[in-house]
């Protein structure tokens, strides 16, 4: 027969139950709360790097890649047709001002100037002839006019005479007249030859300035003649480093084609290569940045070659420093072209963390935690972006690479 159960027992099961409960419902409570922060993800501080927002000035850049080149590179042409005799230098040799380069055989450009010299002196000669002759014929008119006035005033004279006698009656009229008309028609036979002799003399002169103009012209193309003649030598007006020079010794040169090139490496520019689609942001004088190894140079767009290769133009930087002593020909560095700039903005500090212009998540640092927040960017330099929204002044960014961590909305920082 069952007997009942005595309540100590009973009241000690209980006990048991609510503490295995309470106990239960605590582990509950704790894993809760405490688990997320077990399985959130955590990151080193020591393995990321952070930067303040701060407020200061961005400047909007174009990336380039550039070349180093002798800001001076001096071309010689050949000034003649010829025929290469000698060539005195070869490239890499230093060269100071008026040395010769290539010897260029000059005996047709010898003949071209003996030739003018002659055709002078034979236009000297036709002009002289030309003159005497001009003069003389002012002569011949300069006797017909004396002659003629001698004649008119012996006519006058005559006339004066007849019209006393037909005065007196002793005189008819018939003669008075005569006597008249041969007084007038010598006074126009004078008045002709006058004209006639200024006509010879304004067609002197005019005849004289042309031969002048003639005679110039054969002088300035004699003088061209000599002084293509004297340049036949190559020789450079500056001093520098020779880097090309025409080859074969024999052959034939046109007029006008190189026949060395002279390089100044005391100064250099930059000839910076950019995409075509920025071809309308660039204008001269834009300021630009160049880095050349640890150093960043200041620079100005000087000339921006209209030509496009392949989708990309040629922009030349001056340098303010053409001379720094990092610079070599053919170094390749890297260029940033200031297109525009803000000079009061919020800014943080470039790294991986972003791509620029838009709007990104970063990872913004709140106590322990770094909180995933959304920021639009602005203006890029090359050290800044500019922050337009989503951060204030003093807050701090992680800047390194999160990609592996945009799936979350906070890291734990450790």
């Amino acid at each position: 027969m069952d007997r009942p159960i005595d309540p100590s027992v009973t009241r000690q099961q209980t006990r048991k139950r609510l503490a295995f409960g309470g106990t239960a419902l605590s582990m509950a409570v704790v894993a809760y709360l405490g688990l997320p922060a077990l399985l959130s993800p955590g990151i080193e501080r020591d393995r990321i790097r952070t930067a303040i927002v701060e407020p200061g000035a961005v400047d909007a850049a174009i990336s380039a890649t550039g070349l180093v080149v002798p800001a001076i590179e001096l071309v010689i042409a050949s000034p003649i047709e010829a025929r290469v005799r000698r060539v005195l230098e070869r490239p890499g040799a230093r060269l100071s001002a008026g040395q010769p380069i290539v010897e260029l055989d000059v005996s047709q450009a010898k003949l071209a100037v003996e030739q003018l010299a002659q055709d002078l002196a034979i236009r000297a000669n036709e002009q002289g002839r030309t003159r005497l002759g001009l003069q003389k014929s002012l002569i011949d008119f300069e006797g017909r006019t004396e002659i003629k006035r001698l004649q008119l005033a012996q006519l006058e004279s005559q006339l004066a005479r007849d019209r006393q006698l037909f005065g007196e009656g002793l005189l008819s009229e018939e003669l008075l007249r005569k006597s008249e008309l041969a007084t007038a028609q010598a006074g126009i036979e004078l008045k002709q030859i006058e004209a006639e002799r200024e006509n010879a003399r304004e067609a002197t002169a005019a005849e004289l300035r042309g031969l002048d103009l003639e005679m110039a012209k054969l002088r300035r193309e004699a003088e061209e003649a000599r002084r293509q003649l004297a340049l036949a030598a190559a020789r450079t007006e500056r001093a520098g480093v020779l880097t090309w020079v025409v080859g074969e010794e024999g052959a034939t040169v046109p007029r006008g084609a190189p026949l060395a090139r002279v390089a100044d490496f005391s100064s250099f520019r930059v000839d910076a290569s950019v995409s075509d689609v920025h071809a309308k942001r660039l204008t001269p004088g834009q300021p630009a940045l160049v880095q050349a190894g640890e150093e960043t140079l200041q620079g100005t767009v000087s000339r921006i070659d209209p030509t496009v290769v392949n989708g990309v133009m040629t922009v030349a930087i001056a340098l303010d420093n053409p001379s720094n002593a990092l610079l070599r020909s053919n170094l390749r560095v890297d260029v940033q072209i200031v297109i525009a700039r803000k000079a009061h903005a919020l800014r943080i500090r470039r790294g991986p963390f972003a791509t620029g212009e838009g709007t990104q998540d970063v990872f913004v640092v709140r106590g322990d935690r770094a909180v995933r927040t959304p920021v639009t960017f602005g203006l890029s330099s090359v050290d800044y972006f500019e922050v337009v929204s989503g951060l204030i002044a003093d807050d701090e960014v992680i800047i390194s690479d999160m990609r592996d961590y945009q799936r979350l909305s906070e890291v734990r920082l450790r």
